[in-house]
């Protein structure tokens, strides 16, 4: 395990809007990432959605991509409606991040999945040199009636 931490570029300020943090490629900042956007959206109704939202992409970052070595970055915007949660992979694949169709057996292809789910808008930017994937989610989700 790695002694480094990641930098919050700003401080949690319940009053701000815009959240830029930077980590190291560890497979334990996944979680790190996933707190601090509970911590950041603590008042708001999807912070579940975008906590599970920064797990799937922070971990598809470090699992297909160099960023297991070099890290990633994670940019969260609040507005009264919406909720941005962007990632930045530091490049090194060969393919762009997609949605997979995995089947029941498969270990994994299902983290995009997952955010299309959560997200109201998905969108891939960037190529061979790194990749960005921002999720906009509602910040009022209703939540379903127990079965």
């Amino acid at each position: 395990m790695s002694g480094k931490r990641g930098k919050e570029c700003l401080l949690l300020n319940p009053r701000r809007n815009s959240w830029n943090f930077t980590f190291p490629g560890n497979p334990e900042e996944v979680s790190r990432a996933r707190r601090l956007v509970r911590d950041v959206l603590s008042e708001i109704p999807c912070r579940e959605d975008a906590a599970l939202v920064v797990s799937e992409l922070a971990a598809n970052a470090i699992t297909h991509t160099r960023s297991h070595t070099t890290g990633f970055t994670v940019h969260i915007t609040r507005t009264p409606r919406t909720v941005t949660i962007s990632v930045t992979d530091h490049g090194g694949s060969t393919s762009r991040p997609r949605v997979a169709h995995a089947t029941d057996s498969s270990p994994c292809g299902r983290g995009l999945v997952l955010v299309t789910a959560c997200a109201t808008v998905v969108r891939i930017t960037g190529d061979e040199t790194g990749h960005t994937v921002t999720a906009e989610l509602h910040v009022n989700v209703s939540v379903p009636a127990p079965c």
